[in-house]
């Protein structure tokens, strides 16, 4: 019998918006001060918790089955976990994404000053297509999800961005959590970007080994490249394609970049890695032991990393690393920490540098 991985079928997920109020009903509603009041309909228990990652926010019973909390879960991007009576709930009325190797409640509270990356406005927006594609290197049909800008043309050919997620997310959550797409359609519409492609794979590719995720540089080279070139109208040589990628997809990034520079001229690590913490080896470094090679291979070597990071010692490393080799990267920090606040901000950084001829 074929065993099936969770994150097999996992790759089809649509994240889902819940409905932030819906007249005292279950739901959510951000107050002026930054807390949330959070409605849950569970007749019958005797316990509603969200854990915040072992931070505990409990609800109160109200009547009719009805539980209810104002809580301060913080500013910006919080995932939580929604148990009742000790089992882990997903609420259909709460906003859905995945992450942590599973489908997750969020919620997304606005930071004063901050922009609203995920703010629908009357500027044109791209699209976002799914495609299927068989892999050489898995054996199977693989998954990429492709955003066109909204002045997209057939018979113009364009650069490509290959943008990756971190461990325990899909494919889905830079479009659903980073809200790449509205984030390019709004740099595009005040003329701060290139137009371009942005593509973004499944880094958490399956084998029985269970280091499935250490196939996607491979299959990206092998597979994906050409897949999206034989499908789209684009510019095929090195300057003109770009990596990035957050936590887990950094290192793939430094990876695939650093093994391939005939391929890419720019690279983008977010909150990450020149180097596998744990698993995996290093041999993609030798690159950093040429200098001028370095130097010439890219134009764009970026890193950034947020400054209340639990990771932020490894990224020091990787500054006396850089220091010890006597080459130049890009380097940036913002205030944040491991969260889709702090690589919103870094997409939004990174992509105006690319493909400026």
């Amino acid at each position: 019998m074929k065993k099936t991985w969770p994150l097999d079928t996992a790759v089809s997920f649509d994240p889902y918006y819940g409905e932030p109020n819906r007249d005292g009903d279950q739901g959510y509603e951000i107050l002026p001060d930054g807390r949330v009041t959070v409605r849950i309909k569970a007749p019958g228990a005797k316990e509603v918790v969200l854990d915040q990652f072992g931070r505990m926010h409990p609800l109160a019973a109200q009547d009719g089955g009805m539980w209810e909390g104002t809580l301060d879960l913080g500013r910006g991007f919080q995932y939580f976990f929604l148990k009742i009576d000790g089992c882990d709930v997903l609420s259909p009325y709460l906003p859905i994404g995945y992450g942590c190797c599973r489908p997750m409640n969020f919620l997304d509270i606005p930071v004063p000053g901050e922009e609203e990356w995920g703010a629908l406005d009357g500027i044109p927006h791209g699209a976002v297509t799914r495609h299927y594609f068989p892999s050489s290197v898995t054996g199977k049909m693989e998954i990429c999800l492709v955003y066109t800008p909204a002045s997209f043309d057939p018979g113009k050919k364009y650069p490509v961005l290959y943008l990756q997620h971190g461990y325990g997310e899909n494919e889905t959550g830079w479009v659903y959590q980073g809200h790449v797409g509205r984030i390019a359609d709004r740099l595009l519409h005040e003329g701060a970007m290139r137009e371009m492609i942005i593509v973004m794979g499944n880094g958490m590719t399956q084998s029985e080994s269970g280091q499935g995720r250490m196939l996607f540089p491979k299959m990206l080279v092998q597979d994906l490249v050409p897949f999206i070139e034989a499908k789209y109208p684009v510019l095929t040589d090195k300057w003109h394609r770009a990596m990035a990628g957050l936590s887990m997809g950094s290192y793939q990034t430094s990876l695939v970049t650093l093994t391939h520079p005939d391929m890419f001229g720019y690279a983008g690590l977010f909150s990450g890695f020149l180097r596998a913490l744990r698993e995996g080896t290093n041999d993609h470094l030798a690159l950093l032991d040429d200098r001028e090679k370095f130097q010439a291979a890219f134009r764009v070597f970026y890193r950034a990393m947020g400054t209340e990071d639990q990771f932020f010692s490894a990224f020091q490393a990787d500054d006396e690393l850089i220091r010890e080799k006597g080459v130049s990267m890009l380097r940036r920090t913002f205030p944040g920490g491991h969260d889709w606040g702090v690589w919103r901000r870094c997409i939004h950084d990174f992509l105006p540098m690319l493909f400026q001829d």
